[in-house]
């Protein structure tokens, strides 16, 4: 299993070198207008781990009921417009979303991803967190979310690229989401590990991604081996950051495609929550 994670170690490094680079992730100014101009109720909230406080971006569904929630794991670029626009676009969906900002108190004066100063610093910042603090970090915020009036108590877990990555992981370390969603993100390398996974893991691969599809095949073997639920799509034409590169008014008529069908999927499962 040790080829499954040869891209985890680089995470997400390497998309710079594939033409995807955080040129194109920080221009998002259509996002921020999304955002602007959204309905619903939009804020930041400070979640405590330990002596950490991590800085969160929270949005409200409108509904008169109680609702599930989803953490959503940022990418390598940190917590950028596009990754605050995804929680208000499950909101939309009508669910309580959060975004952590995991570069909380990484930046001089204990500032986060708005105050490193650079798509540089911040990839460098990234690469310097460690795991466990990561996993922590996530698991806090599980916790405040769960904890909110207007959740239900379910939640699950969301992950882009590196944020991807990371909710694998932790798919390995707790079993108390309900579910987790797997965006172009590579599995921890062992079977140790992937023998712990509780819930259903749910992965969304692009076809033009050789570095993150690679694995996929004895990942698919390990995993229906240990009799654990993955279900792996992979989205034709697509190329690696579909998500959110499928959404950008100059997006490919491929990834734009692909986007579109995923987040149709994304919310069919959410619903089974």
């Amino acid at each position: 299993m040790r080829e499954l994670d040869r891209g985890r170690r680089l995470g997400c490094f390497l998309a710079v070198g594939l033409g995807i680079g955080c040129a194109a992730a920080a221009a998002q100014e259509w996002a921020r207008v999304r955002l602007e101009q959204s309905p619903r109720h939009l804020e930041w909230v400070t979640v405590t781990n330990g002596a950490r406080q991590v800085q969160c971006f929270l949005a409200y569904p409108e509904r008169s009921e109680r609702a599930p929630a989803v953490v959503v794991i940022h990418e390598i670029f940190g917590l950028t417009d596009w990754v605050r626009s995804v929680t208000d676009q499950l909101a939309e969906a009508g669910y309580v979303a959060i975004a952590p900002d995991l570069l909380s108190g990484m930046a001089p004066g204990g500032g986060g991803t708005a105050e490193l100063g650079g798509s540089d610093a911040v990839r460098k910042a990234i690469a310097g967190l460690p795991p466990d603090q990561i996993a922590t970090d996530v698991q806090a915020v599980m916790e405040f979310v769960r904890k909110l009036p207007a959740c239900n108590g379910k939640v699950a877990v969301a992950g882009f690229c590196w944020g991807g990555a990371q909710t694998f992981r932790l798919a390995t370390l707790t079993d108390e989401p309900a579910a987790f969603f797997v965006f172009y993100g590579t599995a921890p390398e062992r079977e140790e590990d992937l023998e712990r996974i509780r819930r259903p893991v749910y992965g969304f691969y692009a076809e033009r991604d050789a570095r993150v599809n690679a694995g996929l095949p004895a990942l698919r073997a390990a995993l229906e081996r240990l009799g654990k639920k993955f279900e792996p799509v992979i989205y034709e034409g697509a190329g690696h950051g579909f998500m959110r590169a499928g959404e950008a008014p100059d997006a490919s008529p491929e990834n734009r495609r692909a986007r579109n069908e995923a987040w149709a999927r994304w919310k069919k499962l959410l619903e089974t929550l």
